[in-house]
């Protein structure tokens, strides 16, 4: 039986029979489930319930406040029924089976334990997977605790929580890494025997996070609660979820960055794209060549050092997301390039709008050897620092007619035997590209999948004469019916969908350019964001279904000519948590999740992510009622 994209239950005992099972399961999809929640293990009730004048009710799938008018009725209190009444509490939705018994028990904060268990002990081969185990442990500790408001007054049971992990060599996420789970829980006396199954240190750590959002801090009790039973059944259906950030149009402190990460980890996102460089600035430290940072970082402070990237990379990790770092060419770049001869071309030139899309412009020169020298030391730089297995090459929004104007470019074109047509300078952006891809395989001692963005190279009739779709993966930002996607997909590209009219999360402000609105308007509410289903917009452009293993996801992305530290956390969230359920579980209509949706906000509110306000408390406290 499937009940709202996941089998979705809520039982009291688990010795349910099957019949009995299916016919619960057919009633609560049909008209929700009227709570009757129990506290296991509490002290006697109180006199007095004066200070709780509302108590809140499931019914049809609700919670509502029913007006506790003498102060003697034990109250439910709101966090506790919406635990209790489907549709639940989890963000993103489950993909598989899901059963949650409506009998709570308090359990006890400072007793909580995490380990980890492989099925052949410990060993030096599994040290670095117990080490991210613990901090993951830690981790999930520090977050329970944030739900406490006030002080605990009741102190349950000892939760005890194992990890058992299979695969004990994965450490970092890799494309279509198993980050697949199973989550148990039963009681015992005393205690809560909690167990997470999984392939994967990423999947064991998926488990956690759904883990925390079934713990709630009830305000009635004064103490943690959470389901006595569960079993929950997950993967995700995407392999890249993944948010893209800017720092080179402003600054982000590395704080920030770990911030966004965080909030990453609680929507089981797992790509955390670096768009590190630009022609506005080059915040990255170069130890190959200095002089890029000098000159290209906005000051002294604002520079993303060795160590900042290593912190961030282990930090990123213990969270199950992985650094891809993109250096972005032949164009988008500029400051910090003033030192190095013929290497740049059009760098600040003007009027800009002749050169670039923005300024200040600025192209890398195909035809320099300097330039590539430099190329491969930059490589080398981000090679020592990542362990990603994919490396974005940027490759967007390149200038024909800088390189046009450009006597050095022209006249070098001409001792290679190519013109000035358009196909000319196509030919020699492709064996830039080309050549670009072998320096980083020497330097990366392996072949890995580049990605690169939609261009003008990866226009109608071209995509497959310049690029190989065995070596490459092509990141749309166009518009999610662009007729080319259908194209780049049924000539073997995988892609990742970024399609600017759903995911470009900088539009929809004022212009940074001249007046009016920004080039991207209008604003992108997350209803929009929920419903961007790849495989959807995939089929609508008539591709055959059994192409669309070559959706491999989406990516949010946020560009910050017009953010910084002060606003990166509520223009990123929470509409790329209406993202993550879309790649983790095609969401489905957004009304449907609204309520999980306020909700799920609200826990990012808990654990200091900052996310944007989307409706007023109101609608959260009277589901249904806000459309």
């Amino acid at each position: 039986s499937v009940c709202c994209g996941a089998e979705l239950v809520y039982h009291r005992r688990r010795e349910l029979g099957t019949h009995a099972m299916k016919q619960l399961i057919s009633l609560l999809c049909l008209v929700g489930l009227v709570s009757s929640v129990q506290i296991q293990d509490l002290d006697s009730p109180k006199d007095s319930y004066s200070d709780q004048p509302w108590s809140w009710e499931c019914s049809n799938n609700k919670c509502t406040k029913q007006l506790n008018q003498d102060g003697t009725k034990h109250p439910t209190s709101f966090e506790v029924c919406r635990l209790t009444c489907a549709p639940g509490v989890l963000w993103p939705k489950p993909t598989g089976t899901v059963v949650i018994s409506n009998t709570l028990v308090p359990i006890n904060i400072n007793t909580i334990f995490v380990k980890s268990s492989f099925s052949g002990g410990e060993s030096s081969t599994n040290s670095a997977v117990r080490g991210l185990v613990k901090k993951a442990g830690k981790r999930f500790v520090d977050n329970i605790s944030a739900k406490v408001k006030g002080t605990i007054r009741v102190l349950g049971k000892n939760p005890t929580i194992t990890l058992n992990i299979r695969d004990e060599s994965v450490t970092v996420f890799q494309q279509h890494a198993d980050e697949s789970y199973q989550l148990d829980v039963s009681p015992n006396s005393g205690e809560v025997t909690i167990n997470i199954a999984a392939e994967t240190f990423l999947g064991g750590r998926h488990g956690l996070e759904t883990l925390s959002q079934l713990i709630v801090f009830d305000s009635v009790s004064g103490g943690l609660v959470m389901p006595s039973e569960i079993r929950i059944v997950d993967k995700p259906k995407y392999t890249h979820r993944g948010i893209l950030l800017d720092t080179a149009r402003n600054f982000v402190s590395l704080d920030v960055i770990k911030k966004t990460i965080e909030g990453m980890a609680m929507n089981k996102l797992n790509t955390f794209h670096w768009h590190i460089t630009d022609s506005h600035s080059f915040p990255f430290e170069s130890k190959s060549y200095p002089q890029l940072t000098k000159l290209g970082a906005y000051s002294p402070s604002k520079v993303y050092t060795e160590d900042d990237i290593a912190s961030l990379v282990e930090f990123s990790s213990v969270r199950g997301v992985r650094v891809l770092p993109e250096f972005d060419a032949p164009a988008h770049v500029g400051e910090g390039w003033q030192w190095a001869d013929d290497a740049t071309v059009c760098v600040n030139k003007q009027p800009w709008r002749d050169y670039c899309v923005e300024p200040p412009c600025g192209q890398l020169n195909p035809t320099s050897e300097k330039m590539y020298s430099i190329l491969e030391g930059i490589y080398k730089d981000m090679e020592k620092l990542f362990d990603s297995d994919i490396f974005h090459m940027g490759g967007d929004e390149v200038n024909i007619n800088c390189w046009n104007t450009t006597d050095i470019v022209v006249e070098n074109m001409k001792k290679k035997g190519l013109g000035q047509s358009d196909e000319d300078f196509h030919k020699l952006w492709a064996d830039f590209q080309d050549r670009a891809a072998r320096i980083h395989e020497k330097v990366a001692g392996k072949s890995k999948k580049i990605v690169l963005w939609t261009s003008t190279l990866t226009e109608k009739g071209k995509v497959d004469k310049y690029l190989d779709n065995k070596k490459y993966i092509i990141q749309i930002w166009t518009l999610g019916n662009d007729p080319v996607i259908a194209e780049l997909v049924n000539k073997g590209f995988p892609v990742i969908f970024s399609n600017y009219d759903a995911l470009y999360f900088d539009c929809g402000f004022g212009a940074w350019v001249g007046t009016g609105n920004n080039w991207c308007s209008p604003y992108i509410p997350w209803q929009k964001v929920y419903e961007n289903d790849p495989v959807k917009l995939l089929n609508r452009l008539g591709v055959n279904e059994t192409l669309n293993h070559l959706v491999l996801g989406s990516e949010a992305t946020l560009w910050t000519e017009q953010a910084d530290d002060q606003s990166v956390g509520n223009r990123l969230w929470p509409r790329a948590a209406a993202m993550a359920e879309q790649l983790w579980s095609n969401g489905g209509k957004w009304d449907e999740a609204e309520h999980r949706f306020l909700l799920h906000r609200q826990r990012m509110v808990e654990y200091g992510i900052n996310p944007d306000t989307v409706e007023p408390e109101w609608c959260l406290q009277n589901p249904g009622n806000c459309y």
